[in-house]
């Protein structure tokens, strides 16, 4: 292997770990990941589908 393919390994792998990373991060601070919708999920249609979704997978017995 050449330098070039041992560093762009180490790129692809240190821009695998940043989206983990930002991802939770997002989590840990309550920012929905199914939108853009800057954390206004009130107004979102996505986030109150999201939420809607989730209610009802919930509430059904098995």
């Amino acid at each position: 292997m050449s330098w070039w393919e041992i560093l762009l390994i180490i790129a692809a792998a240190g821009f695998v770990i940043a989206v983990a990373v930002g991802a939770v991060i997002r989590r840990k601070k309550g920012k929905s990941s199914c939108c853009d919708c800057g954390g206004n999920c009130s107004a979102c249609a996505a986030c109150r589908a999201a939420a809607n979704r989730q209610k009802t997978d919930h509430t059904q017995s098995p």
